[in-house]
């Protein structure tokens, strides 16, 4: 079989698992029409249609579904191979996939990513913001990071970052307006901006803690955002109370700008966990990039899993 040849076999294999042109392409490190060339000239050679296009979507056909079954046992043969000559490496190589979303990635990928590159020239690493729960093996992702509880028990999990606590806050500005709130009841009262969970759409509620007993508020206002940075925005302009992250807002909260109320209502908790299909056949690359992410969490690591079938991004 010529070079060419297995390249264009290689090539609708991605396409018939991404379903997507663009996606298969930006995997492939290639065009998305330089792609499409190669289906084209794949599907002259064997006489047979593979794929089934419309303008959203990508599909297999009858035939292209049973050349699928005959290549992708090949293809994971010819992939695990090369994980294994990865582990005789005195470095680790490959490509490493994350999802994860925006608040995690900052608190515990970027901290370690640039000395990780350092160390480990030969890996590359994608990570993918998406509040979504995304389904890491059919999404061909290495890893997630998410919430401990949004984690599915048949997963590894590890955890990495340190607690996690959210702050009410507002402007000195709002609170020459308006009272200072004695108890999370008392935000029914106040503006506070919303923010809209991106998977399912509804309004995310306050969560608060007493005496153990955890219970949330549902608020009202007139701005609602799906991003965590607007939130903080707005708060910033006096827009209303905003319920975020303590670290996002905690310079903010020193210099001034913005004053923290509720806070002994507000506990912290367990933060993330990266989590992975299996513990067999670890790619080395992803072994590195684990251990490497573990050095945010605090020195008393647990790692569970926790059932769950959906995920927000918001928290």
């Amino acid at each position: 079989m010529k070079r060419d040849e297995l390249n264009d076999l290689a090539a609708f294999v991605a396409i018939a698992e991404e379903r997507s042109f663009t996606r298969a392409a930006s995997k492939l490190g290639m065009s998305p029409s330089a792609l499409s060339h190669a289906m084209k000239a794949l599907e002259g050679r064997l006489g047979v249609r593979l794929l089934a296009r419309t303008t959203r979507s990508v599909a297999t056909t009858a035939a292209g579904e049973q050349l699928l079954k005959t290549l992708r046992p090949a293809f994971e043969e010819i992939s695990a191979g090369l994980t294994h000559l990865d582990r005789l490496r005195d470095k680790p190589a490959g490509t490493v996939r994350i999802t994860t979303f925006k608040h995690a990635a900052a608190t515990v990928i970027w901290p370690v990513l640039p000395g990780f590159m350092r160390e480990y020239p030969d890996i590359r690493v994608e990570v993918s913001i998406d509040d979504r729960l995304t389904d890491i093996v059919e999404s061909r992702f290495d890893a997630g990071i998410r919430f401990s509880e949004k984690v599915a028990r048949d997963m590894v999990a590890v955890r990495v970052g340190p607690d996690v606590r959210f702050a009410v806050v507002g402007t000195p500005s709002y609170f020459a307006e308006h009272p200072v709130p004695k108890t999370p009841r008392a935000l029914v009262e106040h503006r506070c901006i919303n923010y809209r969970m991106p998977t399912s759409g509804a309004l995310g509620s306050w969560e608060f803690e007493r005496s153990g007993r955890t219970f949330q508020v549902r608020v009202d206002g007139p701005l609602i955002v799906n991003d965590v940075d607007l939130v903080v925005a707005a708060a910033l302009t006096g827009q209303g109370l905003a319920f975020i992250y303590e670290d996002m807002v905690a310079n903010h909260i020193a210099a001034g700008r913005l004053i923290r109320v509720l806070g002994e209502w507000c506990p912290s908790f367990p933060a993330y966990f990266l989590y992975y299909p299996s513990r067999r056949q670890v790619p080395p690359a992803l072994a590195a990039f684990v251990e490497a992410v573990r050095s945010t969490a605090p020195r008393r690591r647990s790692g569970r899993g926790a059932s769950t079938t959906s995920t927000e991004g918001g928290g």
